[in-house]
């Protein structure tokens, strides 16, 4: 079964960042030939709303069989809020609760993400994983692209 993976805003800005570039693109070149199913949210549209033109062209680019479009619903944001009332972040990092939130529900096998303060941290994903498992979810598989590179062993 192919993996699903999804990508945070901050994914679509590092295809175009010089730091995050070398691993981001890559990651792209793999969903578009098929190596994963890319999950992306509403709050993701919002959060690019005022983005740069070729952002807001990568996304429009991607094929819809290989992507599927999640809303935000109570379900979401009663996680995301549970998220902040047991201090895995504080009040101010809501979106990305609702991130991970949407990614945890929806069944991903990975969330991606460039937020190393927030989102891509130990400690943070060890609190977000126990509130997920309390309430019956699946512990959430939170990585940076750096961790999808197609690392092939030549020996």
């Amino acid at each position: 079964m192919t993996p699903r993976i999804y990508i945070d805003t901050s994914v679509f800005g590092g295809y175009f960042d010089v730091e995050f570039a070398a691993y981001t693109i890559p990651l792209f070149n793999r969903i578009a030939n098929g190596d994963f199913f890319m999950l992306y949210s509403e709050i993701t549209e919002e959060e690019l709303e005022n983005a740069p033109i070729k952002v807001k062209n990568l996304v429009q680019g991607l094929r819809i069989s290989q992507t599927e479009f999640l809303k935000v619903t109570g379900e979401t944001i009663d996680l995301a809020t549970e998220y902040i009332a047991a201090g895995v972040v504080g009040e101010t990092s809501y979106v990305d609760c609702l991130h991970i939130a949407l990614a945890t529900i929806h069944h991903a096998d990975f969330l991606v993400s460039w937020n190393f303060k927030h989102i891509v941290n130990v400690d943070r994903i060890r609190g977000y994983n126990s509130i997920n498992i309390k309430n019956g979810y699946k512990s959430l598989d939170i990585r940076s692209p750096r961790a999808f590179g197609n690392y092939e062993d030549n020996n």
